[in-house]
């Protein structure tokens, strides 16, 4: 997983240093997540709160399109319901959208694409009568896959030519696992965005 993060991170910067019409920014916004289950419809679930931010760049293709990769951190996950309390998992992602981004009318734009995310860490929290606690799972565990290819679809407006409003929709192509559990049925992530971004 390390080194296919160090290699999409280079094709990044190489992306920045040999483009013409440029442009950088940062980004961060807030996320709802949940899953999309794929064995065990009995396991209920609900969305979660999280949050993204990282950079951004664009590249000029004409006056309407760009080529727009980012480079984020994103927290994904459900809330569960549990005869004793409720049951919060929470992964931290490092993911790599590459978007054709359109500019579909005057400030509005809108993107899509493929995305790569790559696993950071698994957090699962147990709220009940009984207390709290806390349980944070290896990103080496059998029951998550480290790396998983999604797509991204959303939509933009320009405040400012330097700063600008976005909303998307992001659902993983893959499944968690093959495998599933009691504890961790299989599942695809999707998300919910909306955050807010500079460019320099």
């Amino acid at each position: 997983m390390k080194k296919l993060l160090i290699i999409a991170i280079g094709v990044f910067a190489a992306g920045a240093a040999n483009a013409q019409n440029v442009s950088f920014g940062v980004k961060a916004g807030a996320n709802l997540s949940n899953i999309i289950k794929t064995d065990d419809e009995s396991f209920k679930t609900d969305f979660k709160p999280g949050l993204h931010a990282g950079l951004t760049m664009e590249i000029g293709l004409g006056n309407t399109f760009s080529f727009a990769p980012e480079l984020m951190f994103s927290q994904k996950g459900y809330k569960s319901e549990r005869t004793l309390g409720t049951l919060t998992q929470t992964t931290n992602w490092i993911e790599i959208p590459v978007l054709a981004k359109i500019q579909a009318a005057p400030k509005f734009n809108i993107f899509l694409g493929p995305q790569v995310s790559f696993l950071t860490k698994t957090t699962n929290k147990f709220e009940g009568s009984f207390g709290t606690a806390e349980q944070t799972i290896n990103e080496d565990s059998d029951n998550f896959r480290k790396s998983i290819a999604g797509g991204v679809v959303g939509a933009g407006f320009d405040i400012t030519p330097k700063i600008g409003l976005s909303a998307r929709y992001a659902l993983d192509f893959q499944k968690n696992n093959e495998n599933g559990t009691s504890e961790t049925p299989v599942f695809r992530n999707q998300v919910i965005q909306a955050g807010l971004g500079f460019k320099f």
